[in-house]
């Protein structure tokens, strides 16, 4: 618990940052809205009919006039790239900082042994998730009651649930990276979140190879996707617990056996 305490003291600035950054961001966009709302809906229908750009968009499907529309298209989109890159660069940082620091071998003098070591360490990243998650709605939320509207709540619990999701897979998968290197890789860490929206992108635009989307999180988590069917893949959520529980398994293994540079 200590060694938990510890970590998300630690990681506290860093979160503040970044769930400010997405935060504020989404806020100021959706105060946006009331003024736009006017302007943009004669502009809905075009936007619905640019193809493949409307399609891997959702604007196929939503009208981006209403706040549903809005959210799902525009505001949901940074939060779902900002949340992932965190995720990842926390996931990323979380164990092999105590090699690149030369903390390791101080940090295995105290009274932890390795499994408890990773174990707090892991835990503490899933919570550092959790709080960004809060963090980013406390925002959101509040820019909604300024703007006046608000979204379908269900839907918009659905697709905070699935982000959560996807945020966790992606934190895990770049935690397993970290019990692996001997330095932090945040630049692949950020370049891997980035590389799976890319391949989410591409999926829905090109038909040839809509079978990654069984790898990429951002598939089924998808604010427009979620809007329209109000409901998630549950074979892709099941995809997405099985890797997670891999990658934690695996960053357990690993960490407990590797020879741990002073």
């Amino acid at each position: 618990m200590t060694l938990f305490k510890h970590e998300i003291k630690m990681n506290l600035k860093s979160l503040l940052i970044w769930s400010s950054c997405v935060g504020i961001f989404c806020f100021g966009c959706l105060l946006l809205f009331e003024s736009l709302e006017g302007s943009i809906e004669p502009m809905a229908d075009m936007y619905s009919q640019m193809g493949a750009f409307s399609t891997a968009l959702g604007l196929d499907r939503l009208n981006i006039s209403t706040i549903e529309g809005y959210y799902a298209t525009e505001i949901a989109l940074i939060f779902s790239i900002g949340g992932a890159m965190f995720s990842a660069m926390t996931g990323a940082c979380m164990v092999s900082k105590e090699e690149e620091g030369h903390t390791s071998e101080f940090l295995n003098t105290l009274p932890f042994g390795r499994k408890q070591i990773i174990i707090a360490k892991y835990f503490a990243s899933v919570a550092i998730i959790t709080l960004f998650q809060f963090l980013c709605i406390f925002w959101e939320l509040l820019g909604f009651f300024i703007a006046n509207a608000m979204p379908e709540t269900d839907c918009y619990v659905l697709y905070h649930l699935a982000q959560f999701f996807m945020q966790w897979e992606i934190g895990s998968l770049c935690f397993l990276l970290s019990s692996v290197c001997k330095r932090k890789q945040i630049g692949a860490a950020l370049g891997f979140a980035l590389l799976l929206y890319a391949m989410d992108f591409m999926c829905r635009v090109v038909p040839d190879i809509e079978n990654i989307k069984y790898i990429t999180p951002y598939y089924f988590s998808n604010a427009s996707d979620i809007f329209t069917t109000k409901a998630l893949d549950e074979s892709m959520v099941i995809i997405c617990f099985t890797c997670i529980i891999l990658s934690s398994v695996s960053s357990f293994l690993v960490y407990i056996k590797r020879d741990l540079a002073a």
